[in-house]
């Protein structure tokens, strides 16, 4: 079966197109940083446009590149949230109308399922059941995964998505948008034990987070600092050495409860080296294994969703003629493919 994937659901318009048989031919993304950069973070009537330009040109590109045909394609899959109503609307309404016309089926799929599903484009893919964290700049969760649709959610951030953290303290510090990447790499000059930010909720039973505080916490170091230009890197240090000890402390204790052996590290922030580096020492201490994405795959693509589109699709699943986006969807709302069959 050939899959176009469609994503459209926030500032990454990712196009690709996945066979069955053959993997992954081609697939492209295009970022909208530019266009966004001067409001400190996504405006969603500029997202939607860029989106409504740039998606039919893509879908065409990356039939040429793997030299097929519109006519040849045997499903389409775009991403139907969660995400910006406006623009997961474009990707639907031309995923959707294009199915129509060429008459295959189409399906909408959840963005953080293609997410969770992107490390099973590698060569060693992880198997079933495992652990996941998902971590983007909307979404912090720790899953617990039977199988594809089975999914039951362990913990969830309580406000500011960890992505979200390091975007907004980026701001504080004069980064600019987005800032996770730039926090990050200005946190590798920074001097280690100058600042020590808390630990949230670590101390509480349960797996959810609250990074919300650590925003706040810096902006009040920032104050007391004034103007000494080394604090911003040790700050940065400080603040990253915090989220990424959070996640390792509460991925353990995910672990242990289920008696898993495999994490699975998807969107983003896992692209995040100091966040690599302590999750892959957690694995080997624990006797596990970790997976990841390829970086190109952490953050929004159309590879992805072609993927997770193709596994639905080819068990049945097929969305009716009505065009809907969810700009929120719980991941357990989701069928197990047993349940589609």
């Amino acid at each position: 079966m050939l899959v176009l994937g469609i994503e459209t659901s926030c500032d990454e318009t990712g196009v690709a197109l996945y066979d069955m048989k053959k993997g992954l031919l081609a697939h492209e993304v295009y970022s909208q940083l530019e266009p966004h950069a001067p409001y400190g973070g996504v405006v969603p009537e500029l997202a939607s446009r860029d989106h409504v330009q740039k998606t039919m040109p893509m879908i065409l590109s990356v039939l040429e590149k793997a030299q097929c045909s519109l006519e040849g394609l045997e499903g389409i899959a775009y991403t139907a949230g969660p995400g910006l109503a406006g623009a997961l609307l474009v990707g639907a309404t031309l995923g959707r109308t294009l199915g129509w016309a060429l008459g295959c089926p189409t399906v909408g799929v959840h963005h953080m399922e293609g997410h969770l599903l992107a490390p099973m484009l590698e060569e060693n893919p992880p198997q079933f059941p495992f652990i996941a964290l998902l971590v983007s700049g909307g979404h912090t969760l720790l899953v617990d995964v039977k199988d594809i649709g089975e999914y039951k959610v362990l913990g969830e951030s309580l406000d500011d998505a960890v992505g979200e953290a390091f975007d907004k303290t980026a701001k504080l510090l004069g980064l600019g948008y987005p800032g996770g990447a730039a926090l990050s790499a200005l946190a590798k000059k920074g001097n280690p034990g100058r600042y020590h930010f808390p630990r949230p909720m670590i101390n509480r039973p349960g797996l959810d987070f609250s990074f919300s505080g650590l925003k706040t916490f810096a902006m009040n170091t920032l104050l007391e600092a004034k103007e000494d230009p080394m604090a911003f890197a040790d700050i940065a240090y400080a603040f990253e050495e915090a989220v990424v000890e959070t996640l390792v402390i509460k991925c353990k204790r995910a672990l242990t409860q289920t008696h898993s052996h495999r994490l699975v590290v998807a969107g983003g922030v896992s692209a995040n080296d100091s966040l690599r580096t302590a999750l892959k020492q957690l694995m080997e201490t624990l006797g596990g294994s970790v997976y990841y994405a390829r970086p190109e795959w952490c953050t929004d693509n159309g590879a992805m969703i072609a993927y997770a589109g193709a596994l639905r699709l080819q068990r049945g699943q097929r969305d009716d003629m009505k065009i809907s986006a969810k700009a929120r969807w719980c991941l357990t709302e989701l069928n197990g493919l047993a349940e589609i069959s």
